[in-house]
């Protein structure tokens, strides 16, 4: 949003810290903040859960969403990234909401003065987007209502030197819950394991750098608590049970890969033609041996059609387990279960159904056509050439070696051969060969 849109602050407003005025957009910069870089993230958790309670800082936009719960969750995320240069799409499915809603809270963040921008994301040609790096800061109106005193700092723009009795009970107050909220979410969720320190930033080809700003971090699991270990169990990711629908679609799936004239037919379909089957407990392999029954159709033009004919009362007649066991035994020990297990299928190719794809091979196998025409021919040879060649062609035959001739006639043919050598000479190389085509050779010893 254009920085002219916004409500600009006054010396006497910025002194006062006055929390229903945002902060502009100008200020939302590391280099023009008001506010002070919070110490660690425990710190910079307790503001904006008091940005969240205090409820008193009004929007920019009259549309989008407020300060809320999910702007406290996605401030948890941003308080394990060191540094914080998080992407709307990680956070995005880590939140499990939209980039655009990701996009809203990170704005309610700076305009309330807990974010301000270190480096502004960009998006360079030919390369990847680099998204925007974050400092954790901590607003003057913050410090004013808990009655924090500070004094200028190198490291954090300003240090905090003392505070009142009133604000350390409101502290304590809002670190319980800057605590309990850290400690719910490394107990409930296991977080994404990534390449250095578990606190860093998701960055491709990145490294992770320690902040300057953080003087603490958050107890591992293996800490105690309290003086208390830690009795939390490890939880451990269980399958999920399937329903009845979900064994339905389960069995359809095996079939489909298995069964070789079902192949390409939608899951659901045959998940449909099997729902009496999948009810009663059927596996693929009892499917299959009743199929076996009776040899399948030369062609099928509709296979759960097919399929759901051929299992038509099928759970009525093998009703127990012990019939269908006895099935699928008689299955593998026949003849043409051995033979499609050492053989592979195979069949004559045939046109596709489809009339996009029977045009693609149309043209393929006209361009094949076109391409076989346009080979170029060797040139013919001059009269003197030609003649050179008889000549060579008469001296061989003469001297008892007719195959030059020979093999013209048998490659391009008798007429060919004429137009080459001669037809006197392609009639004597004939004749001979027919009159000595049955003489052999013998060797001396």
């Amino acid at each position: 949003m254009p920085s002219t849109l916004l409500p600009s602050r006054t010396s006497a407003d910025r002194a006062s810290g006055n929390p229903g005025l945002p902060v502009p957009d100008p200020e939302q910069w590391i280099s023009t903040t008001s506010s002070r870089i919070a110490p660690d993230p425990y710190t910079w958790l307790q503001a904006v859960h008091w940005a969240h309670d205090t409820g008193t800082r009004t929007p920019v936009r009259s549309h989008g969403p407020r300060f809320g719960t999910t702007t406290v969750l996605l401030a948890q995320q941003l308080a394990q990234l060191n540094p914080c240069r998080p992407g709307v799409d990680f956070l995005a499915r880590v939140l499990k909401v939209s980039v655009r809603t990701v996009k809203y809270h990170l704005a309610l963040l700076r305009e309330a003065g807990l974010l301000a921008y270190r480096v502004k994301g960009t998006r360079v040609r030919q390369e990847r987007a680099r998204a925007s790096e974050f400092a954790r800061t901590i607003p003057v109106s913050f410090d004013q209502a808990l009655g924090l005193r500070t004094a200028p700092s190198d490291t954090f723009i300003r240090a905090v030197v003392g505070i009142s009795e009133q604000g350390r009970t409101q502290l304590a107050r809002l670190g319980k819950k800057a605590a309990r909220t850290v400690r719910r979410k490394v107990r409930k969720t296991k977080r994404p394991s990534f390449s250095g320190s578990s606190d860093c930033t998701p960055m491709e080809g990145g490294s992770c750098t320690a902040s300057p700003a953080a003087l603490t971090s958050s107890p591992s699991e293996g800490e105690p608590r309290n003086g208390k270990p830690s009795s939390a169990p490890t939880e451990r990711r269980t399958r999920k049970t399937l329903n009845a629908v979900g064994r339905r679609y389960q069995l359809g799936l095996e079939l489909v890969r298995q069964v070789p004239w079902l192949a390409g037919t939608p899951v659901a379909r045959v998940a449909w033609a099997v729902r009496h089957l999948a009810d009663a407990g059927w596996t693929a392999h009892e499917v299959i041996a009743v199929l076996a029954l009776r040899a399948p159709s030369d062609r099928i033009h509709r296979p759960s059609g097919f399929l759901t004919a051929r299992l038509v009362g099928t759970e009525l007649l093998f009703d127990t387990p012990a019939k269908r066991a006895n099935l699928v035994a008689w299955w593998r020990d026949s003849r043409h279960a051995a033979r499609e297990r050492h053989t592979e299928w195979s069949s004559s190719w045939s046109a596709p159904r489809s009339n996009a794809v029977a045009r693609l091979v149309r043209d393929a196998f006209t361009a094949a056509k076109r391409q076989q025409q346009l080979v170029e021919l060797p040139p013919e040879p001059t009269d003197s050439e030609h003649a050179e060649i008889r000549t060579l062609a008469w001296r061989q035959y003469l001297a008892g070696q007719p195959e030059l001739v020979g093999s013209a006639v048998a490659l391009a043919g008798r007429d060919k051969a004429a137009q080459i050598y001669g037809a006197d000479l392609v009639e004597r190389v004939v004749r001979l060969t027919a009159t000595t085509s049955h003489l052999t050779t013998g060797a001396t010893r």
